[in-house]
């Protein structure tokens, strides 16, 4: 499960990884799917076989393979796609979808179990054409630090929960039901509270919440529930960390309580009852 922890981490991998490698070859053993708008396979491939990739970037949720010319390929990894480098010789695994040969350096491989990843390679000018959802992203804890004044600010007026504003890409980049259950829980804030009825220490504790859980599941390598693995098919290490997700009818680490569930639009939601 890749949620703004993980791609951050893929992103600096591939950085280091992939940035300044030419494509020499480029195979689709999966389907098309996880190609949107290609007619074809080799027409994927065609654009992408002889361009070098200058850098990888991330824009909210999406990863950018800048390339040499004025083109760059768009990632969406979903729920359950990941990236995985390999030399030539590693035997693929089932589930892979796209495979680039370098010229030198080996092999990125998309994997993606559920069918949810998908590849774009498009002209800068048709970036916010193809993808409207990026335009108007909310708060990055990543790549756009704040203070926690101006935090508050995008909280005024809000009738919102806060459990649905943290899982609005239009109020904080990234953030799916394993991270917002963690936050909430780090802030000891019931997730029906209304987001402008929110006093002046629970606003702090709420951003607070946010940037450290971020910021320490990057520092331990992200999660490995769900079977998600880095690019070197490596587990994260902050699966000990969690307090409340995943973990119903546990105590919760710091031994407070016990990890209730409720079910909210079809979606689990995993807290403690002191959370108020």
């Amino acid at each position: 499960m890749a949620e703004l922890p993980e791609i951050e981490i893929a992103k600096r991998d591939l950085e280091k990884e992939v940035a300044t490698r030419k494509i020499k070859s480029v195979d689709v053993p999966g389907t098309k799917k996880a190609l949107p708008a290609m007619r074809s396979k080799q027409q994927f491939a065609d654009l992408l076989e002889g361009k070098k990739i200058t850098a990888v970037t991330r824009h909210g949720s999406l990863l950018h393979f800048v390339l040499d010319t004025d083109e760059i390929m768009v990632a969406r990894l979903g729920a359950t796609g990941s990236f995985r480098r390999a030399t030539s010789r590693t035997p693929q695994d089932s589930d892979t979808k796209v495979v680039m040969t370098f010229t030198k350096g080996g092999q990125l491989r998309l994997l993606d179990s559920g069918n949810e990843a998908t590849l774009r390679v498009l002209t800068w000018p048709r970036y916010h054409k193809v993808h409207p959802e990026q335009v108007d992203l909310g708060f990055d804890p990543v790549d756009m630090p704040m203070p926690w004044t101006d935090f508050a600010l995008m909280l005024r007026g809000r009738s919102d929960t806060i459990r649905d504003l943290l899982l609005d890409q239009t109020f904080v980049v990234g953030l799916g039901p394993m991270y917002s259950d963690e936050v909430l829980h780090a802030a000891r804030l019931g997730y029906g509270r209304i987001a402008s009825e929110l006093n002046t220490q629970e606003v702090r504790r709420l951003y607070r919440a946010i940037v450290e859980t971020v910021h320490n599941s990057i520092k331990y390598r992200g999660s490995s529930i769900g079977g998600h693995l880095d690019i070197f098919g490596k587990s994260g290490g902050f699966d000990p960390y969690f307090e409340v997700f995943g973990r119903a009818g546990e105590r919760c680490r710091n031994g407070r309580g016990d990890v209730l569930t409720t079910v909210i639009r079809g979606v689990t939601h995993h807290y403690c009852d002191y959370q108020v």
